[in-house]
């Protein structure tokens, strides 16, 4: 399975972003997709999570500002990033994990819960 991101850029905070990522194959039916980032200097935390079901999960400090979704016929899966602040800069990952609901997925270890990673987008926002 491979994940290829894009959509990545510089923007000014208050500005928005969406980023892409296309999956080459499903293995199985049930899974669950996410958006997980990292920080310079911090710890990978998950971001966002939707799955098979397209039920969806935020972390707290996006909550109202990031939007998860999928597009099943074209297999991508998109985070549109609104009212961007300097501290969701970072390396943005899209990752998957089979037989996992959203719900699960957003409490598992960050580094360990997911199947299969892509590369990354970088995500830089100044103030």
């Amino acid at each position: 399975v491979e994940l290829v991101e894009s959509g990545g850029g510089s923007v000014q905070a208050g500005g928005s972003l969406r980023l892409s990522c296309t999956v080459s194959e499903y293995t199985y039916n049930t899974y669950c997709l996410g958006w997980l980032r990292q920080a310079p200097g911090k710890e990978r935390e998950g971001v966002a999570f939707i799955d098979s079901n397209s039920r969806s999960t935020y972390v707290d400090s996006v909550k109202g500002r990031f939007t998860i979704s999928q597009d099943k016929a074209k297999n991508t899966l998109y985070l549109q990033m609104n009212s961007l602040k300097p501290e969701d800069t970072g390396m943005y990952y899209c990752a998957i994990v089979w037989g996992m609901t959203a719900i699960q997925a957003l409490g598992r270890d960050p580094d360990y819960g997911m199947d299969h990673w892509g590369k990354g987008t970088l995500v830089n926002i100044s103030s």
